[in-house]
């Protein structure tokens, strides 16, 4: 199997890429996140998924190994193909489609185009136990306050914090005391702002 390509940005597109290798170029299909990751350099390197199928071979290209681990995962769920997984990664960043699945945040996954409520409850159901094993994951700590964490980040965002520097501010602040209210979050948080 292919898991990495290093080779000259041939050609740049929102779904994929053409990078030349040894003088022959391969069409790496990418998501989003990959794409807003590559800089117009001239020299990258993909980590890679290459999909077999009876009537093709797909390279799948992903920025980061986090990233392509949790492609992985996705396509290993029934009624999850390919596709949509790398629409699932288009539409979040991997962090918070691993979050999500971490803390029953069926919403979320819900919220991306072409996942309905059953399909995203199989996502969770499938993949929540690998996730929380493999990230290492406290599941109590991702399950409890979920929601006034979320509507504390996006209160925060709207005062203007970026959402990583909340992110990293909220989630101390839940994990030394996970059952305050969201006013209390919000507080605490802008104390450390």
């Amino acid at each position: 199997m292919i898991t990495q390509i290093s080779g000259r940005l041939i050609e740049k597109n929102p779904t994929d890429v053409v990078v030349e290798c040894n003088g022959v170029g391969y069409e790496v299909h990418i998501s989003l996140y990959t794409y807003s990751k590559i800089i117009s350099d001239e020299n990258i390197k993909l980590y890679t998924h290459l999909l077999i199928r009876e009537d093709s071979h797909t390279l799948f290209g992903f920025f980061d190994k986090g990233e392509r681990e949790i492609f992985r995962l996705l396509i290993s769920v029934s009624g999850i193909g390919a596709s949509t997984a790398r629409t699932m990664l288009s539409s979040l960043e991997p962090l918070q489609v691993r979050d999500a699945i971490a803390s029953n945040d069926v919403a979320t996954i819900q919220s991306i185009k072409g996942i309905g409520a059953k399909t995203a409850q199989r996502v969770i159901i499938d993949l929540k136990d690998k996730i929380v094993k493999i990230y290492n994951i406290d599941e109590i700590l991702t399950s409890v306050n979920n929601t006034y964490k979320g509507e504390a980040l996006s209160a925060l965002e709207v005062l203007g914090f970026s959402r990583k520097q909340a992110e990293k501010v909220v989630d101390k602040i839940v994990k030394t005391d996970p059952n305050l209210s969201v006013e209390d979050i919000i507080k605490n948080a802008l104390k450390n702002l």
